[in-house]
């Protein structure tokens, strides 16, 4: 369970010349918990990772663990461990080796590196591997080799950096489930970097939202998802449209004539196919997925063309169709009420 502040960054900012990598950003990482921060390629969010291990300077602003400024404290006596996306394994030694590697480092004491060791490598699936070596791994039994080394000293923060980012795409999905499970069992306070908000919600607690430097959004996941900070926020993290001026207006009619939002952001889910439904639109084409049928629609004029059906009801492109709105589905954006 997530416990009092660990982690503390103020004002933040990192600069490089005249560039401003990092702008201001305020982060809070409770012990326990794990923190994602999420955002486009190129937006900062390495550079504050970076920063928070000690490897940027800052250019403005303050980091402090447990309530001690890390101004002058150096990258090796933080207590930080830092992943990066290649795992960084030493190829020529095996997979026991490395993930001994920073014991060693700290002289314990070869029985007590031997169990520490093997309870790593069974924390994280990789029991029996230690003789195996890293060119004979998959990308994915690789990175579980870095995350076990990572953890080897107990840091007091980990820090991961695009994780998962260089494995493909069903990998990457199977793995961060196994990421958040063994976050969890280890207890270790944790902060994430990726691009990939699907990745974010399955292994985070919180979400920081990046933009251009800036931290544009923050909170408890499900208050990030049902609240994004504005449009930008709402299709970085998967809306399938946002709607507004009069199409807003009219579906706002629909939903709930006494709110007073102009800017509404829609999930894929929020339009249903629906004999009862109150909109009339047309189907433009379908889509089967295991889960569903997705329909692509022109509905009433709105501007709107994301929905799914029942693979009971008939979906195929020129169908008129009746379609339902699922409040529950959808998510007024602030700085948008009249």
């Amino acid at each position: 369970m997530a416990g009092s502040r660990a982690l503390a960054v103020r004002g933040l900012s990192v600069s490089f010349g005249d560039v401003r990598a990092v702008s201001s950003v305020d982060l809070d990482v409770a012990e326990g918990s794990v923190t994602a921060v999420l955002g486009p390629s190129g937006c900062g969010k390495s550079t504050l990772l970076r920063a928070i291990a000690g490897l940027e300077r800052p250019s403005a602003g303050t980091i402090s663990y447990d309530g001690r400024d890390l101004a002058r404290t150096p990258t090796h006596r933080r207590g930080f461990a830092l992943m990066f996306q290649d795992g960084q394994l030493f190829p020529h030694s095996d997979v026991a080796a490395n993930v001994a590697y920073p014991l060693r480092l700290r002289r314990r004491n070869a029985a007590d590196v031997k169990v520490r060791v093997a309870e790593l490598l069974e924390l994280v699936g990789l029991a029996g591997f230690g003789k195996r070596m890293p060119q004979t791994l998959s990308g994915g039994e690789r990175q579980r080799v870095a995350l076990a080394r990572s953890l080897a000293v107990e840091p007091r923060l980990l820090l991961l950096d695009e994780p998962l980012s260089a494995l493909d795409r069903g990998l990457r999905e199977r793995l961060a489930g196994d990421l958040h499970d063994i976050l969890r069992q280890a207890g270790t306070t944790t902060l994430l970097v990726t691009h990939d908000h699907d990745e974010a919600f399955t292994i985070a607690d919180r979400m920081v939202v990046m933009r251009a430097g800036e931290a544009v959004q923050a909170g408890d996941l499900g208050e990030v998802w049902q609240h994004p900070a504005d449009a930008w926020a709402a299709r970085f993290l998967g809306y399938a449209d946002v709607l507004d001026g009069p199409p807003a207006l009219a579906l706002r009619a629909v939903v709930d004539p006494d709110a007073t939002w102009t800017q509404i952001a829609l999930r894929r889910s929020a339009l249903v196919v629906d004999p009862g439904g109150p909109l009339a639109a047309t189907i433009i084409s379908a889509r089967v997925t295991p889960e569903q049928v997705r329909v692509e629609l022109d509905v009433e004029g709105l501007g709107i063309r994301s929905g799914v059906a029942d693979p009971a009801y008939s979906t195929r492109a020129g169908d008129l169709v009746r379609v339902a709105v699922r409040a529950d589905r959808l998510a007024a954006l602030p700085g948008a009420q009249k």
